[in-house]
């Protein structure tokens, strides 16, 4: 029997190294922009995002957004939104990421308090619907399916909150 990482590179999925932290997320690198960073990998979460005092440092250009977050014990989180940014993982890219811009503070907090660093951001459902993703995680890896043309990366908009 062929092995997943076969078959999934005949299919032109490639392959990203994920780490477990001490909470027991999947961590990966990604670059946003060109600048890279610490990314925690979320399929709860519908959208990608990135803390608030990351905006420069990722090179983000943010608009007023009428969403809310909520998660990891914090609720009716005001957000902001950069939409079109370049987002690679690995091998794979897109020039189409949409990311939802918040106040990280409280997901960094639980991270630590429990001897994990903290991340940039947090990979979401957007991405590896996008990616259409493969998590082995017997082995800490993600696939995400090279494409021919970036496509464009859904907002997915939630009338008050969003699930982080």
């Amino acid at each position: 029997m062929a092995s997943l990482k076969k078959v999934l590179s005949k299919k032109k999925y490639q392959a990203i190294a994920l780490r477990q932290i001490a909470t027991n997320h999947l961590e990966l690198d990604a670059v946003i922009n060109g600048v890279s960073g610490r990314f925690i990998l979320d399929t709860g979460a519908s959208n990608s995002c990135v803390g608030t005092h990351l905006i420069s440092h990722f090179n983000l250009l943010v608009e007023p957004s009428e969403m809310k977050a909520a998660g990891a014990g914090a609720t009716d989180m005001e957000t902001q939104k950069a939409t079109d940014n370049s987002l690679q993982i690995g091998d794979w890219k897109t020039e189409a990421c949409h990311l939802v811009v918040f106040d990280l503070s409280h997901v960094n907090k639980a991270l630590t308090q429990h001897d994990a660093m903290e991340v940039q951001g947090i990979i979401g459902a957007d991405i590896l619907e996008q990616g259409k993703a493969v998590i082995d995680y017997a082995k800490k890896t993600l696939y995400l399916k090279k494409t021919k043309k970036s496509k464009k990366s859904k907002l997915i908009k939630l009338p008050t909150t969003l699930p982080f």
